[in-house]
């Protein structure tokens, strides 16, 4: 893992990412695939299945492949600034990723929209911008998911809580939207109050606010003291630093598990 100061002035490109949970014998579990090491972007990281809006993803016919009225899903994301149409795009977004990065087909119903990444113009990791809508969904129980030895190159099913205590023994590689992600979903003890919760309100929205500290990269989110909004936009951490090669938050393993050692 390297963190670059690169600047990047363009704006964020549309992306949809899908948090596929399943019922395990030691709980709620959630899938994750590992980023080709070659990638250049988070190679050799374990990420959440997504990637970027195509134009394609707009067009009148896989609009239509949605089943559902577009007005509700618009309500759903909550975005009053962007067109009906728009909105669907996103879900034809997550669904249409996760069927190639795993090989699960989902539906509309099954996405309920949890929360929204905006890459900072000083991404720390990447070399891009996105506009990340995050997806909770239920892993259909016919399906087996698949990596596709491509972009990735393993699959990882695991308890938020064991994701985290791997990543903390330095077995997993885990970028911050993925650690502050499993780091919510530790408070879910099963999926159904999991989608409960996230079906409550509308998806916060996290614009993640980068600065250096005595030659450490410190990543804020809203309700941090360093951070533009005051308000707590999700539980956890409000900042992680990055130190022994890896992002820390301040109150170590403790904080992602939310005192839960």
């Amino acid at each position: 893992m390297e963190i670059n100061s690169l600047i990047v002035d363009s704006p964020p490109r549309d992306a949809a990412t899908v948090v596929i949970l399943r019922e395990g014998s030691q709980g709620m579990e959630v899938l994750m695939l590992k980023r080709h090491t070659d990638s250049k972007d988070l190679g050799g990281a374990f990420v959440f299945p997504g990637g970027k809006r195509d134009e394609a993803d707009v067009h009148p016919n896989a609009l239509a492949t949605l089943g559902q009225d577009l007005t509700h899903l618009h309500s759903q994301l909550g975005e009053k600034d962007i067109s009906l149409e728009h909105a669907g795009s996103l879900f034809i977004a997550a669904l249409r990723e996760a069927q190639e990065e795993c090989g699960l087909q989902l539906n509309s119903i099954d996405l309920q929209p949890w929360t929204r990444w905006i890459t900072p113009r000083m991404p720390s990791m990447m070399s891009k911008r996105f506009d990340t809508r995050f997806f909770l969904a239920r892993a259909p129980t016919a399906q087996i998911a698949v990596h596709d030895n491509h972009e990735t190159t393993e699959i990882l099913w695991a308890t938020p809580r064991h994701a985290l205590l791997r990543y903390w023994q330095g077995e997993i590689v885990l970028a911050p939207p993925q650690i502050m992600s499993l780091c919510n979903l530790c408070l879910f003890a099963n999926i159904d109050e999991a989608m409960a919760d996230a079906a409550s309100r509308q998806p916060p929205v996290i614009q993640p606010e980068p600065f250096d500290r005595e030659g450490n990269r410190v990543i804020c989110y809203p309700g941090d003291p360093r951070h533009t909004l005051t308000t707590q936009a999700v539980p956890g951490p409000t900042r992680l630093e990055f130190k022994n090669k890896r992002f820390e938050p301040e109150g170590g393993l403790a904080a992602l598990l939310h005192g839960h050692l």
